[in-house]
C-alpha cells in the first residue's frame, strides 16, 4: 500500500555571502534599497516538500507516490527521481511554467533573504489524488487552490490523511483552517505553525488535538510531542553525527512519519523512526543528499533507542 504525497516539487538554489547583511544594509536607508551580494559559494539542490517526503520515505522502502505540478524545466529533477526509483506518475507537467524555484541568500549568521517562485505550484489544483493503492495521504505545502481541493478529495474517498500545512499556513483564513482540521487525520507542525495555527482558528491545542486522531509538533533540538487520545507523548531528539544543514529536515520527519503510519506501528514507535530521519537528514548539506537503506537504519534505532525496531 502506498502513500500520495501531495505538494510541491522545487529547485532549490542556496548562495552563500561570506559577511552580514547587518553591515550593508542601513537601516535609515531601508526606503531607497539597493544593495548587491557577492556569493562566491552557490549549490542547486531538488527539493518541495513532495519531492523530499517521498525521497525520505522511499530510503526506507516505503512506496512513496509523490504528486504536484512542475514545469517545463523539470528534466534534470525528473532524471533525479528515475535514478532513485520514485514512482512519477503523479507528476504533471505544465507548459509554459517554470517548476517552484526558491532562491536563498545566507549570510554568516545564518539570516536569510529568500525569492520564491511558484511556477508551476500554482496548478496542482489542475490534478485529483489518486485512491487506488493508497493507504494514507499528506496535503503539504502546494498551491492554495490544490491544498483545498486533495483535502476535500481525501476526506470524500475516506482516505487518511496528515494535513501538513507549512509555509503555506498563513495563505489560509481561520475558517478554511478549521475545515482542514476537521477533514484531516492527523496534523503535522512545527512549534511555530502550531502557535499560528492556535491564533489563527482560535482552537486551542487540545482542541485540535481532539479534532484528529494525533497532532504532531516538532520543536526543533527539543524532540516532538505527539497528542493522541488525550495524552502528549514525548518524542526524543535522535543524535546526529553532526549539523550539516537544517534544510528539509521537517521532511524527513514526515517521511519517517508516513512509514511507520504504512507500517501501523504504534506512536511512540513511529515518533522515533520521524525523529531519527531528521537527524539523519541534518548531517549531510541539502534536503535529498542523505543516504540510508533500512537495516542501517534498523540498527542505528537499536542503537539511538535501546529497543527494536520489529
Amino acid at each position: 500500500m502506498s502513500a500520495l504525497i501531495c505538494g510541491s516539487f522545487a529547485y532549490d538554489t542556496i548562495m552563500v555571502y561570506p559577511g552580514y547583511f547587518k553591515n550593508e544594509i542601513l537601516p535609515d536607508k531601508v526606503h531607497i534599497l539597493n544593495v548587491s551580494f557577492l556569493v562566491p559559494q552557490l549549490r542547486r539542490e531538488f527539493g518541495g516538500c513532495a519531492g523530499n517526503i517521498a525521497y525520505n520515505l522511499h530510503l526506507l522502502g516505503g512506496d512513496a507516490r509523490p504528486m504536484g505540478a512542475v514545469g517545463k524545466d523539470f528534466d534534470t529533477y525528473a532524471a533525479w527521481m528515475d535514478r532513485l526509483g520514485l514512482n512519477r506518475e503523479h507528476v504533471k507537467t505544465i507548459e509554459g511554467a517554470y517548476t517552484a524555484q526558491a532562491y536563498i541568500t545566507t549570510d554568516l549568521d545564518d539570516n536569510q533573504i529568500t525569492a520564491f517562485h511558484p511556477g508551476a505550484m500554482s496548478f496542482s489544483h489542475t490534478q485529483d489524488i489518486a485512491t487506488a493503492g493508497v493507504k494514507i495521504g499528506t496535503v503539504s505545502p502546494d498551491g492554495r487552490e490544490g491544498m483545498l481541493l486533495h483535502a476535500r478529495q481525501f476526506a470524500e474517498a475516506g482516505i487518511p490523511f496528515v494535513f501538513d500545512p507549512g509555509q503555506g499556513l498563513p495563505m489560509f483564513s481561520g475558517d478554511e483552517l478549521r475545515a482542514f482540521i476537521e477533514q484531516a487525520t492527523y496534523v503535522a507542525v512545527n512549534d511555530y505553525e502550531a502557535e499560528l495555527l492556535t491564533e489563527r482558528t482560535g482552537l486551542s491545542t487540545k482542541q485540535i488535538a481532539e479534532r484528529v486522531e494525533a497532532l504532531v509538533v516538532t520543536r526543533g533540538g527539543k524532540g516532538s510531542h505527539i497528542f493522541n487520545k488525550g495524552k502528549v507523548l514525548e518524542i526524543p531528539c535522535a543524535k546526529a553525527e553532526s549539523l550539516a544543514d537544517p534544510t528539509g529536515c521537517g521532511d524527513a520527519y514526515r517521511g519517517g512519519l508516513l512509514y511507520g503510519l504504512l507500517q501501523g506501528k504504534d506512536w511512540e514507535t513511529t515518533g522515533r523512526i520521524a525523529s531519527l530521519m531528521g537527524a539523519i537528514k541534518i548531517e549531510r548539506v541539502g534536503p535529498q543528499n542523505h543516504r540510508i537503506d533500512l537495516e542501517a537504519f534498523r540498527e542505528r534505532y537499536k542503537d539511538e533507542f535501546r529497543r527494536s525496531l520489529d
